[in-house]
Parts: C-alpha cells; sequence; structure tokens
C-alpha cells in the first residue's frame, strides 16, 4: 500500500493533508476488509494520447501493488460508447470506476447506474457530473494562466497571439480560461484567432498553417495540449517565422521538442497524470473502506521551459 500511496513534492498541498488521512484511515480499516481480489475499472475519453498512456500504466502498476484486477477501456470521445463501457464493468462487477469524462455532463447517467449498482466512482482528471464520491484533477485554470503569461513576457508582452483550441471539455475549457486571463493583463497583446486544433498534431498543424497565412504578424501562440503543439510547432517551423509556442501537459515528446537548440517551442505547463491516478485509487480505497474522503483533490501543475525540460520526466 505504501508504493500506491506515495505521493511526490510535486503534488498539491491539498492533495498532501487528504492523503495523510486516507492513510491513517486505510490502516485502520484494511484490518476488516474482505480479502477477496479487488476489480477497478477504469473509463478513459480516449488512449491515442501520451497523456492518458502514461496514466493507464500507472493505473496498471498501482493497481498490481494490491493485487486488484483492471478493467480498461477507452471511449475514443464517443459519450455513447462511454455510457455503454461503464454498464460493461457494472456487469463485470467492479469494485472502484475511475472516470474520465469524455463529457461531463453526458456522462452523469452513467454515474448514476454505477452508484446504484454500489461502485465507488471517482473523476480523475475531468469532473462527471452525477454523484462521484471524489475528483481528483490537475489544477487546469492555472496551467493556462502560467503557459500564456510565459508567451506574453516571452514576446515582450506586446503583439498578436493565436490559441489553439480543442474538444470542449472541461479541462480544455479551463486551460483556456487561464489563458485569456493571463493574457488580459497584457493591454499590448491582442488575441486574433482562436480555432479549434482538436488537440491532434495532424488536425493542429493544418490549422496553424491557415492562423500563420491570415495573421501576417503574429508572435505567439498557446495551444492547449502537447498533441495540437507538436502539429503546431511543425508549420510554424515550415513557415520560418519567429512565433513563440507554448501549451499545456508535459508530454515526453514535447520535453525533448523544447531542448533542440532554437526551438520555438518555449514552454508547457506540466501535469502530473502518474499522481493523479495513485491519488484516485487510494481515495476510492479509503471510500470503499468507510473512511471519509474530500470531495476534491486538486493536483498542482509546473511550468517547465527549456532549461527545467533538461531534467523532467512523467
Amino acid at each position: 500500500m505504501k508504493n500506491l500511496l506515495k505521493v511526490t513534492a510535486r503534488t498539491t498541498l491539498t492533495a498532501l493533508a487528504a492523503l495523510a488521512a486516507l492513510t491513517c484511515g486505510m490502516c485502520a480499516a484494511q484490518a476488516q476488509a474482505p480479502r477477496q481480489p479487488l476489480r477497478i475499472g477504469m473509463s478513459f475519453q480516449e488512449l491515442n494520447n501520451p497523456y492518458f498512456v502514461t496514466m493507464k500504466q500507472a493505473l496498471e502498476e498501482a493497481a498490481a501493488t494490491i493485487g486488484a484486477t483492471v478493467v480498461i477501456t477507452d471511449a475514443r470521445h464517443d459519450v455513447a460508447k462511454q455510457i455503454s463501457d461503464v454498464e460493461d464493468m457494472i456487469q463485470k462487477k467492479v469494485d472502484i470506476l475511475l472516470m474520465n469524462p469524455t463529457d461531463s455532463a453526458g456522462v452523469q447517467s452513467a454515474v448514476r447506474s454505477a452508484k446504484k449498482a454500489g461502485l465507488i466512482v471517482v473523476a480523475v482528471d475531468a469532473n462527471a457530473q452525477g454523484p462521484v464520491d471524489a475528483f481528483v484533477g490537475s489544477r487546469n485554470i492555472d496551467a493556462g494562466r502560467l503557459a500564456c503569461d510565459y508567451l506574453a513576457r516571452s514576446i515582450g508582452e506586446k503583439g498578436d497571439v493565436a490559441i489553439l483550441d480543442g474538444i470542449a471539455v472541461v479541462p480544455i475549457l479551463e486551460r483556456v480560461k487561464g489563458c485569456r486571463e493571463a493574457l488580459a493583463k497584457y493591454p499590448g497583446i491582442k488575441v486574433v484567432s482562436t480555432q479549434n486544433g482538436k488537440q491532434e498534431r495532424a488536425a493542429a498543424l493544418t490549422v496553424t498553417e491557415n492562423i500563420l497565412q491570415a495573421n501576417k504578424d503574429l508572435k505567439g501562440i498557446f495551444s492547449v495540449n502537447d498533441g495540437g503543439s507538436m502539429g503546431a510547432l511543425a508549420a510554424i517551423d515550415a513557415s520560418g517565422k519567429d512565433v513563440k509556442l507554448t501549451s499545456v501537459d508535459g508530454a515526453p515528446e514535447a520535453i525533448k521538442a523544447m531542448q533542440k537548440p532554437g526551438s520555438r517551442f518555449i514552454a508547457t505547463t506540466a501535469q502530473y497524470p502518474r499522481d493523479q491516478v495513485r491519488l484516485a485509487i487510494g481515495i476510492a480505497l479509503a471510500k470503499k473502506w468507510g473512511a471519509s474522503v474530500p470531495a476534491a483533490v486538486p493536483v498542482d501543475v509546473k511550468l517547465i521551459d527549456a532549461e527545467g525540460a533538461k531534467t523532467f520526466a512523467w
């Protein structure tokens, strides 16, 4: 259990305080807990993303330390499929459901069904509407704010910038909100374009090409995730323009790209997918064993620039 519930100094103080309480509660309850193997289900909004692949790996590693079996599904950003996936997990009699919703409102019926069946439900990365037991997720508004404040200062606090948006899920909406809040503090900066890059390399590349062609004086771009930023970076490099790029996630490919000499990708706000899912499991176990758990555990983020990228990894 110790390895499962380890939290590094990167996580928020709120999470650390909650984790300390949970550990005590679980130790007391563990003696009375049934010994049959736990079944943990996790429904991902997508698995075509290094961020969620890393989270999946951490889930499997953590579950193995307590002898739990894992059922994992990929909704592929399809709400109907995610609801069906959850119903299938209920039929498979999982004890704990970790929900990474593709649509916070759209999965409400699935959450209600899971709770009616007696499952512990913890939302991860993005919250879900309905009677979830807890939510563990990054401070996404902070993520957008940090990335865009860094972008603004890097272009001399003036000039035209663009936002490479994504799918309208809560974490993405919050990143854009944080970005706009940061940019609004600089009177010399103007957001001239906001386009949906769908958080994918190919789509973001095409969208960024169009943004660059339509805005000859563009100085900076904020991408809502590192997958999109890789497409944006390819378009910027091909254009030969000195357009600065910041993003959110901390994905390995983005970290590597920042370290290249002269890279126009200057910073990403790192999140911690491993910590999030470990905390979610710990909270779910505590709830199952009768401990009181916090309704929400926000996990801190950290801005990583080219220098910080030398030593950073998920």
